[in-house]
């Protein structure tokens, strides 16, 4: 008994990670029977076992399988016909082994619902404890204890419950930091007279790397700004947390001087940021009293401009990302809004959002759902928009969704 690793004390993990091998794990043992209904009555209301299978095969014969309330196997409870030769089985001991971790409670337990034992529990002299019982068709079945197995269970129980504590923390942890980034969403929506906007952030995870904004940049003016950081989890929240840490500070200098408010965003990402580390950006400054927007497309998807006409313009890249070089720089380019006119900026997460054919959204679908829905106010319009997405794609979720909406109108109310 001083083999520290023997099988018969084995109960680790039935799920190997690595693929070297074809998965094998014993599925069933095969028990005759005399009365399927009768036996499958003893194990689950005396022994306390899960019933796991129970249908006619296309021979016309049943199968019922039940399990113990732990591990993998099965026991096949198989009634043999008369005159089949598998039928003298029935009742033979099957040299068939529960392993619990305290056979006298168990022996108790099982007394008292009607089982049958052939003995008292006794111990043998190898660190363990063991008791035999029968079934209706007597068939002998052994359960047994073993001292290193007990151990392993109380080991496993402590590691599991560490496990759920572990992951209940992390939960929570993800859920702070969800609260945290949905206050870098904006809170406050300043104030324009000639435009009406929504925003939206829809996480495909707790936290993610997508990220709007609208600043006040006084006297009047108002900044958009979309952002999709490279990655996922928890590591672009992070990212997205010091872009956003980054442009509010440097917001000051957008309207007068925004091509070196740009590149200060683009010096302080690049150098608190690893080797590899981007985002995708756009940035508009409007001016409420010229309808004048200003704009720079750092390597984001190109927004939409659907003008009054339905005719549609998209404002196309004018810089790479943010965060890939030192020495960066940008052209800002220029549009008007005139009443009637809708802007859509977005992310990826709604024009690659895929559906069981492998079909993606697509630019165009998202341009011929604001032309189908242009009639409404930016809110009604931004939630059509993401229910559009959702019904092309109703499976889970794989990347944010953000959009921003801007209705231009006269400016009257």
């Amino acid at each position: 008994m001083g083999r520290s690793h023997s099988p018969l004390w084995s109960i680790g993990p039935t799920l190997r990670l690595d693929r070297r091998d074809p998965y094998l794990r014993l599925q069933n043992v095969t028990l005759f029977v005399r009365d399927q209904d009768r036996s499958l009555q003893f194990f689950v209301d005396r022994l306390g076992f899960s019933l796991v299978a129970d249908y006619d095969v296309p021979s016309g014969d049943r199968w019922v399988a039940v399990a113990p309330p732990d591990g993998t196997a099965m026991l096949a409870l198989v009634t043999p016909k008369p005159d089949a030769e598998d039928y003298q089985h029935v009742g033979q001991a099957r040299q068939i082994v529960f392993l619990t971790e305290d056979v006298g409670a168990k022996y108790r337990e099982w007394l008292e619902r009607g089982v049958a034992f052939l003995h008292p529990p006794k111990e043998p002299g190898w660190d363990g404890v063991f008791t035999n019982f029968e079934d209706p068709d007597g068939n002998s079945f052994a359960l047994v204890e073993f001292d290193r197995a007990s151990q392993e269970v109380e080991k496993q129980r402590r590691q599991t419950a560490e496990k759920l504590e572990s992951e209940r923390r992390a939960a929570r942890e993800l859920e702070i930091a969800r609260q945290v980034q949905a206050r870098l969403f904006p809170q406050r929506m300043p104030h324009v007279k000639t435009l009406e906007y929504a925003g939206a952030c829809i996480q495909a995870r707790h936290v993610g790397g997508d990220y709007y904004d609208f600043l006040d940049l006084g006297r009047g003016r108002l900044g958009l700004v979309i952002a999709d950081i490279a990655g996922k989890g928890i590591a672009a929240a992070l990212l997205m947390a010091n872009l956003q840490a980054n442009l509010r500070s440097q917001c000051a200098i957008a309207s007068d001087q925004p091509q070196q408010f740009l590149r200060s965003v683009n010096q302080l990402f690049y150098e608190n940021t690893a080797d590899g580390d981007y985002a995708t950006f756009f940035f508009a400054e409007y001016d409420d009293s010229t309808r004048r927007l200003r704009y720079a497309n750092c390597g984001h998807l190109s927004p939409l401009l659907l003008r009054h006409d339905n005719t549609l313009e998209r404002l196309d890249s004018t810089s790479t990302g943010l965060g890939l070089f030192e020495e960066w720089n940008c052209s800002i380019e220029e549009q008007r809004l005139l009443p009637g006119d809708t802007l859509a900026l977005y992310t990826d997460g709604i024009t690659e959002s895929s559906n069981d054919a492998g079909e993606e959204f697509g630019q165009q679908r998202l341009v011929e759902t604001l032309r189908r829905h242009r009639g409404l106010r930016s809110q009604p319009l931004l939630e059509a928009v993401v229910e559009e997405v959702r019904r092309f794609n109703p499976n889970e979720q794989q990347d944010d969704i953000t959009l921003i909406v801007v209705n231009a109108r006269d400016g009257q109310n």
